[in-house]
């Protein structure tokens, strides 16, 4: 009745002498022998000898937020605790220093972060660092796994634990930029190699059977190996490329007829069907190539070096040669275990301008031109459609550096020397479907079902992106067969089968076994059946390895886009209106697809347009059209 409110804080005082957890302890240990519940009063009399309401309040306090010894049990008239059972006691205890060590090993970690955030970025620990001590690598690898939108439960709370001692949101994004400001992520991270979980290494396993084949290995096929190394050969490919798969010949013979080869790579004549090399690279589908990296399908000391061909040098191969009518379709072929030694390497850029220059002495690349014309023009006479469009290619050098340098390149697939080389890769394709069929043998056969639009209802537009655009776009499903040819009406043949990236793709490596078979005279090592299931897992992983390319492709072209200066005008194409005059538009002078409000125009013109807004990590890109009166001003 009299309380005095200000007496609150020296009884506060008063009770932190009291407020020992240890007596909980020894309480537990008196009473639990007893197995008897107490109540708080007669807790604070075996405590503290009396239960005055200091001692009481301090008992009560105790009792209210113990959750080891002692459980509050339901009683009609007053609060009573019992104390609980030893095993119990141990286990909550264990939970308690557990949660404790916790504590501190997360208040440590964050402790790290912090300092490693703080440091300028020069002086950042290396990635490695963060990996040699196993609970902090277990935290970095949560914060990661949160990252990319791939982890456990168990990541996600550590993840969401550090996040909020660091003050962040729980969110992907927050960890990402975390894993960046502290080194352990370069500012330009592929999370994609995380999320998918690339195979970027290969196993001690796998590296040293690879070893073992560059010590040497008798070549079986060497008895019935042609020579053809007194032939030019030209490897016609992009700049940068590691693995040389395929290269050309031809001649003109006596009676005025085009005879070419097209000389394949011979990985097979090193590796074994069914072998430790042949089920890795099963598994991997496909070289990866993307603007920063390229992670091939066969260790690298096999795909770059002994695998690939190589100029001026003797290199197995598979030599598919084609005789032409001179209406460009097949008059005859063979296919045949050869030697070469390529004589030119040539990029695209560098054989189109040997092209427009028509030397006299490269006479053999003028007739591989006129081949590829007049194949081409063969194909478009049995309902091939036109699909070459403008492709951008990004080289990234230093990509781990804040701002790498950014090579793009923007590719005509028009151009004279990718459509002579593409020519005869369709042709060599065609050979090696008839050469199945000729002889019963199971192979990965392409077909694609013709169109139901005819490709003459798209002829009303310009020739070049803005008809292949409308061409692409009605295309129906691919299909396969792995018993006999299914007609390829893209392409305007009769059957199709990759043959010529044996060393980057799995299933061109698969019918390189069952040629080689056949030729040395031996059963093919695959069935229809066995084929089928093996395309299936190796397509599961190019399906991915095209996916990691794609986002990579655009993420760098966008960081090409905002790098340069606000306002930069750009030639746009309208490829297609989706929906009133919302446009897809391809940029020409990057090779890339956009899509805005465009105000005039037809498919197949050209407007202007700007880029206002792009931003790579966070994949938007904002476009507008820029409109120009007379005075060439912008409205």
């Amino acid at each position: 009745m009299n309380f005095d409110a200000s007496r609150i804080d020296e009884f506060l005082e008063k009770a932190q002498d009291l407020l020992d957890p240890t007596v909980l302890e020894c309480a537990w240990m008196e009473l639990s022998e007893k197995d008897k519940s107490i109540m708080v009063e007669e807790f604070a009399e075996i405590v503290y000898g009396n239960k005055e309401s200091l001692e009481s309040y301090c008992a009560h306090f105790l009792l209210s937020r113990d959750i080891v010894y002692f459980v509050k049990v339901e009683s009609r008239d007053c609060s009573m605790y019992q104390p609980r059972s030893p095993p119990q006691v141990e286990e909550l205890l264990r939970r308690k220093r557990a949660k404790e060590e916790a504590e501190k090993e997360l208040e440590e970690f964050v402790h790290l972060v912090k300092s490693a955030k703080a440091l300028p970025m020069e002086s950042k620990p290396p990635k490695s660092s963060w990996l040699l001590d196993e609970k902090v690598r277990q935290k970095i690898e949560a914060l990661q796994a949160y990252a990319v939108d791939a982890c456990d439960d168990e990541q996600r709370r550590l993840a969401g634990n550090i996040l909020k001692a660091m003050g962040f949101t729980r969110t992907s994004s927050a960890a990402l930029k975390l894993l960046i400001n502290v080194g352990y992520f370069p500012a330009h991270v592929n999370l994609d190699l995380f999320k998918y979980d690339v195979r970027t290494m290969y196993t001690e396993e796998v590296l040293s059977a690879a070893e073992e084949l560059l010590v040497g290995r008798p070549d079986s096929d060497m008895h019935i190996r042609k020579d053809l190394s007194t032939l030019k050969v030209y490897a016609i490919d992009v700049d940068e490329a590691d693995e040389l798969d395929d290269a050309l010949s031809a001649i003109r013979l006596p009676d005025g007829r085009i005879k070419v080869w097209i000389h394949v790579a011979d990985p097979t004549c090193m590796i074994k069907p069914r072998g430790i090399i042949d089920r890795e690279a099963m598994h991997r589908g496909t070289s990866i190539f993307l603007p920063t990296a390229t992670f091939p399908m066969f260790p690298e000391r096999l795909a770059m070096n002994v695998m690939s061909l190589q100029q001026g040098k003797q290199c197995k191969s598979v030599s598919v040669s084609v005789t032409l009518h001179p209406d460009g379709s097949i008059a005859e072929y063979t296919l045949e275990n050869s030697v070469i030694k390529p004589t030119y390497m040539l990029t695209y850029e560098s054989a189109t301008e040997l092209l427009y220059m028509s030397l006299e002495e490269e006479e053999e690349l003028r007739i591989l031109q006129e081949a590829s014309s007049i194949c081409a023009q063969w194909r478009r006479s049995q309902g091939s459609i036109d699909t070459a469009m403008i492709e951008p290619r990004i080289k990234v050098s230093n990509p781990d550096d804040p701002e790498p340098n950014i090579n793009l390149y923007v590719e005509d697939q028009a151009n004279p020397a990718m459509q002579l080389v593409s020519e005869m890769m369709v042709l060599c394709g065609e050979a090696v479907a008839a050469f199945g069929a000729d002889n019963n043998l199971p192979l990965p056969y392409r077909g694609h079902p013709q169109c139901n639009t005819a490709v003459s209802a798209f002829s009303h537009l310009p020739d070049g992106p803005a008809r292949s655009f409308a061409n692409i776009s009605v295309l129906r499903a691919a299909e396969m067969d792995f018993q006999k040819p299914v007609p390829h009406g893209i392409l305007g043949i009769p059957g199709y089968v990759q043959f010529t990236s044996p060393i980057r793709r799995y299933v061109d490596l698969l019918a390189h076994y069952q040629v080689k078979a056949f030729l040395r005279g031996d059963s093919p090592p695959y069935s229809a059946g066995d084929l089928e299931g093996m395309t299936f897992i190796a397509s599961m992983h190019v399906k991915v390895a095209r996916r990691l390319h794609s986002n990579s492709l655009r993420y760098w072209l966008l960081e090409y886009l905002r790098r340069q200066p606000k306002g930069r005008k750009y030639k746009a194409l309208i490829l297609k209106f989706v929906k009133d005059r919302m446009a897809v538009l391809l940029l020409v002078e990057v090779g890339m697809q956009v899509t805005t409000i465009v105000s005039r125009g037809k498919v197949g013109d050209e407007v202007s347009v700007a880029v206002d807004t792009a931003h790579p990590r966070d994949d938007i890109l904002s476009i507008r059209e820029v409109i120009e009166d007379t005075d060439d001003n912008e409205e």
